[in-house]
């Protein structure tokens, strides 16, 4: 493992929040290795603060690849109602940003094709949250 993914998976357990979300955005680059997915999908699931879902959405999506976009999809249908909303706004903060996200519906195509339902479904929740929104 590396110094960077070594040190973010310490900081996703802090009892700091900010320091939470740091570890979201950083491990954002790694959705594709098991044990940044793992603390991913608990930062976007972060039941103390909603800054980490947030940012933590955000970064995933502006990364745009499957693995990545997996991960919120996988949030999502776990998510309350209260978590599902900040990870549309996250979602949303990505796409409305200066290079629009194309590949999170891309992203999004890919996963509805995924062989685990939960996947689908989320996937699907997410192409619905960014219609008209990915240039």
């Amino acid at each position: 493992m590396t110094g960077g993914l070594e040190s973010a998976l310490g900081e996703a357990s802090s009892p700091s929040w900010i320091r939470r979300a740091r570890a979201g955005r950083d491990l954002a680059a790694f959705a594709d290795v098991p044990e940044a997915a793992g603390a991913l999908v608990g930062l976007l699931l972060d039941a103390q603060d909603i800054a980490v879902t947030r940012q933590t959405a955000e970064a995933l999506a502006r990364t745009g690849t499957a693995a990545a976009v997996r991960l919120i999809a996988l949030a999502v249908v776990e998510a309350d109602g209260d978590q599902a909303d900040w990870l549309q706004t996250g979602v949303h903060d990505a796409c409305e940003g200066p290079d629009g996200l194309p590949d999170v519906a891309a992203a999004c195509g890919k996963l509805a094709r995924d062989q685990e339902g939960a996947v689908r479904r989320g996937a699907a929740e997410i192409s619905a949250w960014t219609a008209g929104t990915v240039r």
